[in-house]
């Protein structure tokens, strides 16, 4: 009867299984045209697909080499040649049992012809993103081609973005809180190519803080010395007979002036002894004392 009523049980949670999408893909990244992303261990019976789509264009494409594969990598060096301007965005997407997950896009870890490379440099309620000028991109198409960076709090949708040819600093940031960014390339406004990997600082608090910690030790000084000053008066001035009294009732030692011992005195070793001179009267040449 247990072993019915197992068998019944391992059957419905199968059925509720293949009734719901896979989870998505995460952190997909390209290096040098080869996608990867992290295997589905917990999950049976994955595959997955990988699609592009070319500049300007709406419509995503499987990859030929790339459908229904149970693998986590693929080579997609031959999308290359099928992108306007040389780029593509990529994404992939898991099946199981005719059921889809949501597609995710890949990102890129290292700036190409296609991706930015970027750095960044947080600062008191900033953050500056260092962007090259003569990137491949710009010095071919000119002042058309652009770096989009979106920006936003972690873990947060970055819905907002700035179109600059070159570095850039984003300001009115909240102090202490950690902001992400991701660069991608645009061509008459239209996003070309993978985006970079998210990256992300933390906005470090400004300069205020110190200061006013300064100003905090000043103000407690200020108040200890004005404590202090007039109660040290107070006893100089009227409290003057208890401290001669406090003063007189201490003793010195009888032998605190004395001076110093002789015996103690170093000894010269060295003894003077009396000179003996004699006058000399005259002096005469060598010659004449022949």
């Amino acid at each position: 009867m247990l072993f019915i009523v197992l068998c019944t049980l391992i059957a419905v949670h199968g059925h509720v299984l293949s009734e719901i999408p896979p989870a998505p893909p995460q952190n997909i990244h390209v290096d040098n045209w080869l996608l990867t992303w992290p295997a589905a261990t917990e999950q049976e019976e994955v595959t997955y697909t990988v699609q592009y789509s070319s500049f300007d264009s709406a419509v995503w494409t499987d990859v030929p080499a790339c459908v229904h594969i149970s693998l986590n990598c693929c080579n997609v060096i031959s999308t290359k040649a099928e992108g306007d301007l040389g780029c593509v965005m990529l994404r992939v997407q898991a099946e199981r049992r005719g059921l889809t997950s949501t597609p995710v896009e890949a990102c890129s870890r290292h700036g190409d012809s296609c991706t930015p490379d970027f750095s960044l440099t947080a600062g008191p309620g900033s953050l500056t993103v260092h962007l090259s000028r003569n990137h491949s991109m710009a010095l071919e198409h000119g002042d058309h081609a652009k770096h989009r960076v979106y920006y936003g709090k972690e873990g947060e949708p970055r819905q907002k973005y700035k179109d600059v040819m070159a570095s850039v600093t984003i300001r009115e940031l909240l102090e202490g809180q950690r902001y992400c960014t991701e660069v991608q390339y645009v061509y008459f406004d239209v996003p070309v190519g993978l985006a970079t990997c998210t990256q992300c600082e933390v906005i470090p608090k400004s300069s205020k803080d110190s200061k006013q910690s300064g100003i905090i030790v000043a103000v407690v000084l200020v108040v200890v010395l004005l404590v202090l000053i007039p109660v040290l008066a107070y006893f100089l001035i009227f409290q003057r007979g208890t401290i001669k009294q406090w003063l007189s009732s201490y003793h010195i030692p009888e032998d605190f002036f004395e001076p110093f011992p002789k015996s103690l005195l170093p000894i010269s070793s060295c003894s003077h002894t009396e000179e003996h001179c004699h006058v000399i009267s005259s002096i005469s040449p060598e010659e004449l004392r022949e």
